[in-house]
C-alpha cells in the first residue's frame, strides 16, 4: 500500500471479526511501532502484547472508550519508559509516534485498529498501572485494540487550508 494512500484511508475500527491476529502480524506492528522516532534516539517505549481473552474482557472495566477490546484479538499497551528519557517530557512525543507507526502498520497489514488513549488521564493510567502491574517508572499512553476489521469506514478528507499559516500566524497558506 501507497504511504499516502494509507494516510488518506487509514480509520478507527471499533468492530472486529472472530479471526485471529497471527504471530508474525504482531511482530510485524511491534517492529513498525519501534521504527518511530524519538528524541535523541532515546525510544522510550515498552509494548505489552495482550492476547488473553480474560485480559481483553476485562479492558472495558478499566477504560470507559474501550469496549471494542472485547472483540479484538490482541491490544498493545504502548507506554513510556520514563527511564530511557534523554530529553524529560518528550517521552509522550516519542510513544506517540510509536503508536501512529503501529495504526499504519496494522492499515497496511489489512488489519482494524484503534488508539485509545490513557495518559494524561490519572484515574486511567492509576487503573492500568494496577492490572499490569507497572512500575513507577512506566507510565501507559494508550492501549491499541488491533482485529481483521468487522466494519470499513469511508475514508474523508480533512485538509483544510484556513487552518493553516505562513510565516506567522497572522498570514493565511495559500
Amino acid at each position: 500500500m501507497n504511504v499516502f494512500d494509507a494516510i488518506r484511508t487509514r480509520r478507527s475500527i471499533r468492530k472486529f471479526t472472530p479471526e485471529p491476529v497471527s504471530p508474525d502480524q504482531i511482530r510485524t506492528l511491534l517492529q513498525a511501532a519501534m521504527m518511530a522516532p524519538s528524541a535523541g534516539n532515546a525510544q522510550p517505549w515498552q509494548l505489552i502484547v495482550v492476547d488473553d481473552r480474560n485480559i481483553l474482557a476485562q479492558i472495558p472495566e478499566i477504560h470507559p472508550y474501550a469496549a471494542m477490546s472485547r472483540e479484538a484479538a490482541v491490544g498493545i499497551l504502548v507506554c513510556g519508559d520514563l527511564s530511557r528519557e534523554k530529553y524529560p517530557g518528550f517521552w509522550v512525543q516519542d510513544c506517540a509516534a510509536a503508536v501512529q507507526n503501529l495504526l499504519l502498520a496494522a492499515h497496511g497489514l489489512g488489519l482494524g485498529a484503534v488508539w485509545t488513549g490513557i495518559y494524561p488521564d490519572e484515574g486511567r493510567v492509576a487503573r492500568f498501572r494496577e492490572r499490569f502491574s507497572l512500575p513507577q517508572h512506566i507510565v501507559p499512553l494508550a492501549f491499541i485494540p488491533v482485529g481483521h476489521p468487522a466494519q470499513h469506514p469511508s475514508a474523508a478528507d480533512r485538509f483544510d487550508p484556513a487552518r493553516v499559516h505562513h510565516n506567522s500566524w497572522n498570514t493565511p497558506w495559500k
